[in-house]
């Protein structure tokens, strides 16, 4: 006679639930948003349907939205007014993302502000730094980097989450917020950020695509995960708070051996391309969109993500509502 039935624990959802592993909640959620100039903008970014290119007030409403949900943070990218060579608009305190940052902190003071650290929306040429010739400079990208991170703590920014994978930065950025008395700001480091083609629907919603090249000399190459290990450990080191790994699906190996190493939290990128896939299946009738966004958002978490920042967000914190 069969003694051993796991199926008995399957018998009903009361049941399911009740022995189930890993549970999402709003709590591990974050929203990034794209704040435009101008006022009354609400333009909705064709590679990433139900996302939205946002003037300061629109994002204001949408933020409250997303508190109302229980979801935690956002995060804000924005798209300038002007670019240059060394992307000063990243800094400037008139920008789109750092009034927007402003506004919401002002407006809804209980959600978590995450400021993306990085040039390449801001800059003429695309890249992520200040170039020498054809090739990013790191250590001059690293001042840079320190005037942006600043500019976004002082705006109210809780949380500044470097993204531009030059070496030092975290060390650069911390040194820099300390200097300005914003010791209370936290680093989310993109510690783990491959040069993937999953980015490309970000590239359109940012205006960030490089005008010659790719970003292959600093992003980390697809193949490698021995690599990804020396970034965490390098940027722990620097003083990163939080370590994030992107992309977030075909990378959740990684994910699992940094949080089997690491007792920081780990956050996780579900980016444009995983959403823009699901988004475009579900439209063709393909998948079941709630189940498919579900089932990922659990990976990522069972995989050992105590942070996912996703476009999904407000539809997930729906769903589990």
């Amino acid at each position: 006679m069969m003694k051993i039935r796991p199926r008995r624990l399957r018998t009903s959802e009361q049941i399911r639930a009740m022995v189930r592993e890993t549970n999402i909640t709003v709590k591990d959620l974050i929203y990034p948003l794209f704040v435009v100039a101008g006022e009354h903008v609400r333009e909705e970014i064709p590679s990433m349907p139900n996302c939205y290119h946002l003037s300061v007030e629109n994002a204001v409403e949408l933020a409250k939205k997303i508190a109302s949900l229980g979801i935690p943070a956002v995060e804000v990218f924005g798209l300038p007014e002007y670019k240059d060579d060394i992307g000063s608009s990243a800094w400037d305190m008139k920008s789109p993302v750092q009034r927007a940052i402003s506004a919401i902190k002002k407006a809804v003071p209980e959600l978590v502000i995450v400021g993306d650290v990085c040039l390449c929306q801001y800059t003429n040429h695309g890249h992520c730094g200040k170039l020498c010739g054809n090739y990013v400079d790191n250590d001059e990208t690293l001042k840079l980097l320190q005037k942006v991170a600043v500019s976004q703590a002082e705006s109210g920014a809780d949380i500044v989450a470097p993204s531009d994978m030059m070496d030092g930065r975290v060390a650069a950025i911390r040194e820099a917020l300390d200097v300005h008395k914003l010791h209370n700001v936290s680093i989310m480091s993109y510690a783990v950020k491959y040069a993937s083609g999953y980015y490309a629907p970000f590239r359109d919603a940012a205006d960030s695509a490089p005008q010659f090249g790719d970003r292959k000399q600093y992003q980390m190459d697809v193949a490698n995960s021995r690599e990804a290990l020396k970034e965490v450990e390098l940027d722990i080191a620097e003083g990163a708070d939080i370590i994030m790994i992107k992309p977030a699906l075909a990378y959740l190996d990684i994910v699992k051996e940094v949080r089997q190493k690491i007792n920081n939290p780990v956050a996780v990128y579900n980016v444009s391309g995983e959403y823009a896939m699901v988004k475009a299946a579900a439209a063709n009738g393909w998948i079941d969109e709630q189940r498919i966004v579900m089932e990922n958002l659990t990976s990522m978490k069972r995989a050992g993500a105590d942070i996912i920042i996703t476009y999904h967000a407000i539809d997930a914190a729906e769903w589990i509502r």
